[in-house]
């Protein structure tokens, strides 16, 4: 098939999606807008053309003046139930009201087909810029050849075979010095839960757990592990699984808050249900609502998300205030601290 226009580049038309997947532009129109009234094998054909030519649905066309920019910034985060994300997100908005310009808020729920829908809905919608919270299991849809001249920067995670500027938080060295403080404190039966290793944090966070271990001449024990719990009903029942082993661990290091939490919660059930036993110690990296409040020992690795969000916008708007900046990706690590021992 031929894109119409005047060369390769020529930008996709709902027409040649409707070309592309054998549909009439009237149920292409239709599923973009809902797929009522389309049959759900006819709506993954229209979508896999969408994805495959790279059309992007133009909302804001009539709206803006020629010469005239959106004054949008496209954030795209991987949970907006989670706490920490709504403070990244004050921070990317409280630089960019600085700056004149509003953000718009999308949730991909770390599934990487939403991502690339937002994705796609953003540039169809003319932001100036865009700041993504990878899932870090695809990178075609954030390519330059997808976004253009907007600018991208990634936040808190990396994506495999994608050069962009991206903000991440040192989270090696500061899950190494929160494994180190467990052994240093007489653990040596360390348990691990973390998320999905697509994450590049999960990845970052358990070499550092790994290095610490190593370090002590002690090796990672698989029975401790677990990895691949995006939230906090699957962490809990991860912890619940360690808890109920027949040696289970004394110390317990929590990738995520959403691990935390779900890890505090099977610690609570089984010291109010269960037989009288001390609760592990708990390592968790990003700050827990109410830690303070509760009766486990709790060492926090802790940081400000709302300071990720700031940097993030602070580099795309170096970006967009200098077009003509070196095109060369930069990396900033942002610093995070080990606390003390709480409960």
């Amino acid at each position: 098939m031929t894109v119409s226009g005047s060369g390769p580049s020529a930008t996709p038309t709902v027409r040649d999606v409707a070309e592309h997947a054998g549909v009439s532009p009237m149920t292409v129109s239709r599923t973009l807008s809902g797929g009522k009234n389309v049959r759900a094998e006819v709506q993954e054909k229209v979508w896999a053309a969408v994805e495959e030519l790279g059309y992007h649905r133009n909302e804001n066309a009539r709206s803006i003046r020629p010469g005239h920019s959106s004054g949008l910034i496209g954030v795209a985060i991987t949970n907006l139930g989670n706490p920490y994300y709504g403070q990244f997100a004050l921070g990317v908005e409280e630089v960019a009201s600085l700056h004149g310009r509003r953000i718009m808020l999308g949730n991909t729920g770390e599934q990487l087909a939403r991502e690339s829908q937002l994705v796609s809905d953003f540039i169809g919608r003319q932001v100036e810029g865009l700041i993504v919270v990878p899932t870090g299991e695809g990178a075609e849809h954030l390519t330059p050849g997808r976004l253009g001249s907007v600018p991208l920067v990634l936040a808190s995670r990396t994506v495999e075979g994608l050069d962009a500027d991206t903000v991440l938080l040192d989270d090696i060295n500061g899950a190494y010095e929160a494994t180190k403080a467990l052994i240093d404190g007489g653990h040596t039966r360390i348990g691990f839960l973390g998320n999905v290793l697509s994450v590049s944090t999960a990845r970052r966070r358990y070499e550092g757990f790994v290095r610490a271990l190593h370090e002590a001449g002690l090796e990672p024990d698989p029975a401790l592990i677990r990895r691949g719990q995006q939230d906090v009903a699957a962490a809990r029942r991860a912890m619940e699984e360690l808890l109920g082993l027949d040696d289970p661990p004394t110390a317990i290091f929590s990738a995520n808050n959403r691990n935390t939490i779900g890890a505090l919660q099977a610690i609570g059930t089984r010291q109010k249900d269960g037989p009288a036993i001390p609760a592990p110690t708990l390592v968790g990296f990003d700050d827990v609502e109410l830690a303070d409040m509760l009766q486990v020992p709790l060492i926090i690795v802790s940081h400000d998300p709302r300071q990720l969000g700031a940097q993030a916008a602070r580099m795309l708007f170096d970006r967009l205030d200098d077009p003509e900046m070196d095109e060369s990706p930069r990396l900033v690590e942002l610093p995070v601290t080990v606390g003390t021992l709480r409960g």
